[in-house]
């Protein structure tokens, strides 16, 4: 994938096609949740992640540029 992106076009319902090629890429399958981000005039689609990228929990987790850690990990990131 390039820098140019890709183009598509919303449906008469509000619907748009990820390409295969993307889904691929970033292992997104049918039925996994997405999450739909608004900041400012962007707008940013991204799989929902609901668990740490390190160790798996789902406890104590916080955003850190879009992706989740617990607590734990961050305090051993901090202790680093």
């Amino acid at each position: 994938m390039g820098t140019k992106g890709i183009i598509r076009r919303i449906d008469p319902v509000g619907r748009i096609v990820i390409p295969m090629e993307i889904r691929r890429a970033l292992d997104i399958k049918r039925g996994d949740p997405m999450e739909i981000v608004v900041e400012g005039e962007k707008l940013t689609l991204r799989k929902f992640q609901d668990n740490c990228v390190f160790c798996g929990s789902t406890r104590g987790l916080v955003e850190f540029k879009n992706r989740y850690i617990c607590s734990n990990c961050k305090k051993k990131i901090i202790q680093l």
